[in-house]
């Protein structure tokens, strides 16, 4: 009895020495993300009823700041716990800067987030509280502009992460385009953006969708790049990628293009217009005025197209505007523009793997760009006419003086096996023929030539098995594969690295030659004869 009460009481004291922790504010296991850790409570999609506050927007290096998060009236909606932290505004994902003194230290305390001791407040119980007061001093190394975030708890299940404060800029600097805390979306001008953005954060304090897996748009010129942060009633879009005209994101319930929220960043001339949209069906998205956009800002350089905005999660009266708290897939897409006007995305766009919740949890994304259906058909054409249909060309070309009287189910093996080869090619090449239509839903416009062969292949294998008469030429149906397997092999919605794949397809085709040849020579005693008379030449020389 001693064992299990014993169990009883360390259990009983780890869960209350947890309560008691988050509700003294010892938090430092959220300095980054901002987000507390309670049992996957997501933050609340309403507006924040608090707002930050501060008695200067200039400073200078050692200047002090009084900063003020407080429930203002009417509501006065009292909350239980906060974290306080000011942030470069250029790189919200950053270390939190500078330091705090307490104004109150009875309600509240320090915290060092990050390599610096004190830079961030939080509080000291569970006691209500609708004002805190801190000061904040700012670094000898300060940015040019520092955000304030909060993140306040008004109970252990409802609360708002990185709430947006006031930016505060060094004396002299212009500071940035910013949303006020407690407004909704307005329209604000677009500004440069003073570095690249980083996937440092990414599956931490925002979540990131990135192709090829894991770059870095900081550093690798090829990588496509999305992240979005919750911040508050709002979220924060980065937008990045090489592109000769626009990048763009969309927000769609499946994982068919049409019906979308679209979001562009589009080239023209030196200048990238950031603008929302909405795709009605498969046709050209309709641009749809900027003011649900704000704190837009861009950077042009080396051919990459780099943009960010902020939008509210929920847009009333806007239909066309997704609410961010719901499930979507996200469709990752870029292509060329003339003067602004964009054409059709020159690649099959990324798709996330999985549907996500925009202001969810910090979460890594995968995606492809190739649907897991048109896959399968390249497999099962290729194994049908590479593999099998080869295999049974020369086992019934070959093998018929081999195996003259065995028999298997009442058949010589050679044509059992012969029959058996072709009768799969047939199933499969039937199966593969109805994916590309089920996953278009009919017939494609843009798959060129590759469709037309693919059909006349169809037409042949069906008659094949109808009898010698309606049979045509035994190379027929071969050519027409081959010449399609090497055109399917450019099509977008497969997306094969073409040089290498036209190599091992080339390769195992020339082998399959080269085995036949072998044979033919072996059946004509060619093969024995000129092996005689090489090693009689090579003896008789040497």
């Amino acid at each position: 009895l001693l064992a299990p009460m014993t169990v009883l009481l360390v259990f009983v004291a780890a869960c209350w020495m947890t309560v008691a922790g988050y509700s003294s504010g010892k938090v430092t296991v959220s300095c980054e993300s901002m987000l507390p850790k309670h049992g996957g409570h997501v933050p609340s999609p309403t507006p924040s009823p608090y707002e930050i506050i501060v008695d200067k927007i200039n400073f200078n290096p050692g200047d002090q700041i009084k900063v003020t998060l407080s429930a203002p009236a009417p509501l006065a909606t009292p909350f239980k716990g906060f974290l306080i932290e000011a942030r470069d505004a250029a790189n919200l994902n950053s270390d939190a800067v500078g330091t705090f003194t307490l104004v109150n230290p009875s309600v509240s305390q320090l915290l060092n987030c990050g390599p610096t001791q004190g830079s961030a407040v939080s509080h000291t119980s569970a006691d209500t509280q609708v004002e805190i007061q801190a000061i904040w001093i700012a670094p000898q190394d300060a940015p040019h502009s520092v955000q304030f975030l909060a993140t306040v708890l008004e109970d252990y299940s409802v609360y708002w992460a990185q709430i947006p404060g006031p930016i505060v800029s060094q004396s002299g600097v212009a500071p940035p385009s910013q949303l006020p805390a407690t407004t909704s979306a307005g329209t604000t001008t677009p500004s440069k953006l003073l570095e690249p953005f980083s996937s440092e954060g990414c599956g931490r304090n925002m979540s990131c969708l990135r192709d090829p897996v894991g770059c870095d748009p900081g550093s690798d010129p090829r990588c496509f790049f999305l992240s979005f942060t919750h911040m508050g009633q709002t979220v924060q879009f980065q937008l990045s990628g090489p592109a000769e005209g626009y990048v763009s994101f969309a927000l769609s319930f499946d994982k068919w293009m049409g019906n979308d929220d679209v979001y562009l960043c589009v080239r023209n001339g030196d200048l990238v217009e950031i603008s929302p949209a909405y795709a009605e069906g498969r046709t050209h998205p309709e641009l749809e005025p900027e003011g649900v956009l704000t704190d837009v800002a861009w950077r042009l350089s080396d051919g990459i197209i780099q943009c960010s905005f902020r939008r509210n999660i929920h847009i009333p009266n806007n239909q066309n505007r997704f609410n961010l708290d719901e499930r979507f897939y996200i469709f990752l897409a870029h292509g060329t523009a003339d003067f602004g006007v964009i054409h059709r995305h020159n690649r099959q766009p990324l798709i996330s793997t999985k549907e996500k919740v925009i202001s969810g949890m910090p979460e890594n994304l995968s995606g492809s760009r190739s649907p897991l259906i048109i896959k399968f058909h390249g497999a099962l054409m290729f194994i049908a006419w590479v593999t099998l249909v080869s295999t049974g060309i020369i086992v019934a070309r070959f093998f018929k003086l081999e195996w003259p009287n065995t028999t298997l189910f009442g058949q010589k093996v050679w044509f059992q096996v012969h029959r058996g080869l072709m009768s799969l090619t047939v199933l499969l090449t039937c199966i593969s023929f109805t994916l590309p239509f089920i996953y278009r839903w009919g017939w494609s416009k843009r798959a060129g030539a590759h469709a037309c062969l693919g059909c006349v292949v169809m037409v042949f294998t069906i008659l094949q098995p109808l009898g010698a008469v309606f049979r045509p030429h035994q190379g027929s149906a071969c050519v027409a594969t081959v010449a399609a397997v090497f055109l399917g092999m450019q099509q977008q919605a497969l997306l094969l690295e073409t040089p290498l794949c036209m190599g091992i397809t080339v390769g195992i085709l020339c082998w399959g030659a080269m085995a036949a040849l072998l044979l033919e020579l072996h059946e004509r005693r060619l093969l024995k004869w000129g092996l005689q008379t090489y090693f009689h030449f090579f003896l008789k020389t040497f």
